[in-house]
């Protein structure tokens, strides 16, 4: 048997990669990250975050410190040629996860914290310039060949698990064999970053009551749909699509691009270009997440256009509902099959998220005028209005139960204005009445220490939630969804049953990290 060098391997180092190993570290897993790439990528690309990518930051101690560096978001209009709202998607104010429902960021601040974060476990080697060109899987290990690109060198490493964080052309993905489900979405459209010194004019649309701009603009207009997203600072986001006859090269010089501007009056003189770059926009999905030791997470997995501003947020969520699962298994708390829950969870989880933000492509990319018009007219008659999209998780560990097990927990405030994560860290929670907490069996404590589950007794906020649940406890997974809802001990015992634990009766002692 041989002992492996780490315990999990992550290939790529974005935001993916970097919340996967600050995940992992917490979790006191030794880690390595390998990526290509020298440094961090200096241009902005993702730019959204909502609230529960907040509470995934909240969990790894960095909310606090990215929180001065973004911008809260509000609204996302869609507009016909005329300015008439065609469909409004609201995400202004303090969602379920106890933040706001959609901040904006500039991507290499993002990143930045997360690698210092990375940083604060010894246990997390970083590779940077290491490219990973093979991985032989043994029946306990696998080891993963690598070049230096500095300077030549061949090296290898060895790691119980491999998570593939390597983008839409993974390497790993290619030797799990794992093929793209092709979800009809392949559009091209130039993404146009500017650093301008004044706000720009034209948008009226996007402004709140104080006049500051401050929603996002999708322009359903059939001669070129335009997307306007304010960024934090001085940063301006325009997405522009293609339209037959438009040259990809010549679209993104500086004078084309500043025609395109005129509608906004951009003074060339008082703007940046800060990145101009044609892409295609893309939906897909693959059709295996998790072979043996090998897993995928973020773009690897699934890819999805951009008009939700979920791509970037879909890849948090897989890491946080993987990240405990390969904690669980490493340490001995679990059986290897628990992983097998991920792909199934999160399969059909962010399939929704892609099916949406395809629907919402149609009405925005509708590019025939009287298709258009159709359009218009009937949205027009039936104004559609979306929240943030909540979706349940795939077949899992909460098995045939009903809602609201599967579903995203919400975190209220205790009565001291503790947040229920910051009491529970990042392991299972029990959130119960104080007298049933206090009067739970041996052998349900038992059951709870097996799992590492904390109980925490409601009071404040927490308590209206398990009311509005007509519920006595509800158990929290670590990745902040409802495993299931009990009104008595021997209905508790049934819902920890569900995770596949192995025979032991003392958990391993958690890592604790210096914040």
């Amino acid at each position: 048997m041989t002992t492996p060098d780490y315990d999990v391997a992550i290939i790529g180092y974005g935001p993916v990669g970097a919340a996967l190993a600050n995940l992992l570290g917490l979790s006191g897993l030794k880690v390595a990250v390998l990526e290509r790439e020298p440094s961090l990528y200096h241009m902005p690309r993702a730019v959204s975050l909502d609230g529960e990518g907040m509470r995934l930051l909240q969990t790894i101690g960095l909310a606090e410190k990215l929180l001065p560096k973004l911008n809260v978001s509000r609204n996302i209009r869609h507009v016909n040629t005329e300015g008439k709202l065609l469909v409004l998607i609201a995400r202004g104010g303090i969602g379920p996860d106890g933040w706001n429902n959609a901040y904006r960021f500039f991507q290499p601040e993002l990143e930045g914290v997360l690698r210092e974060g990375v940083a604060r476990f010894a246990g997390v080697d970083v590779k940077l310039r290491s490219d990973v060109f093979a991985l032989d899987e043994g029946d306990d290990h696998v080891q993963l060949r690598y070049e230096n690109l500095g300077n030549g060198e061949l090296s290898s490493l060895t790691a119980r698990y491999v998570v593939g964080c390597d983008g839409a052309r993974s390497t790993v993905r290619r030797f799990m064999g794992a093929a793209l489900q092709d979800l009809r979405s392949h559009e091209r459209w130039i993404v146009l970053d500017m650093v301008l010194d004044t706000p720009p004019a034209g948008v009226p649309e996007a402004a709140d009551e104080s006049g500051k701009i401050i929603d996002a603009i999708q322009y359903c207009d059939p001669a070129r749909p335009t997307t306007f997203i304010p960024m934090p600072g001085k940063r301006h986001r325009w997405e522009f699509m293609l339209m037959p006859g438009d040259d990809p090269v010549k679209i993104v010089l500086s004078d084309t691009i500043y025609n395109l501007l005129k509608p906004w009056k951009i003074d060339p003189a008082k703007s940046q270009i800060e990145r101009a770059v044609v892409y295609t926009f893309h939906s897909s999905l693959a059709t295996s997440w998790r072979r043996g030791r090998l897993l995928l997470a973020g773009d690897s997995a699934h890819q999805m256009p951009p008009f939700l501003g979920q791509g970037m947020g879909s890849g948090l969520r897989d890491t946080i509902n993987l990240a405990w699962k390969l904690r669980d298994v490493v340490q001995g708390r679990a059986v290897d099959t628990l992983l097998d829950s991920y792909e199934t969870e999160r399969m059909e989880h962010v399939r929704a998220y892609i099916e949406l933000a395809v629907e919402l492509g149609g009405v925005i990319q509708a590019t025939d005028p009287e298709k258009a018009r159709q359009r218009d007219i009937e949205l027009l008659a039936n104004p559609t209005m979306l929240k943030p999209l909540a979706p349940r998780l795939g077949p899992g560990l909460h098995g045939s139960a009903a809602a609201p097990a599967g579903t995203r927990a919400e975190q209220p405030r205790l009565a001291n204005g503790e947040r229920i994560d910051d009491r529970a860290g990042y392991r299972f929670a029990v959130l119960a009445a104080p007298d049933f907490a206090a009067a739970l069996p041996p052998d349900t404590l038992a059951a709870l220490n097996d799992l590492d589950a904390m109980v925490v007794a409601a009071d404040g906020d927490s308590s209206g939630y398990l009311a509005r649940l007509n519920a006595r406890a509800i158990v929290i997974r670590p990745d902040r969804h409802n495993l299931g809802v009990a009104s008595t001990a021997v209905e508790l015992d049934l819902i920890l049953a569900h995770v596949p634990l192995l025979a032991t009766s003392t958990p391993p002692p958690r890592a604790v990290a210096n914040f």
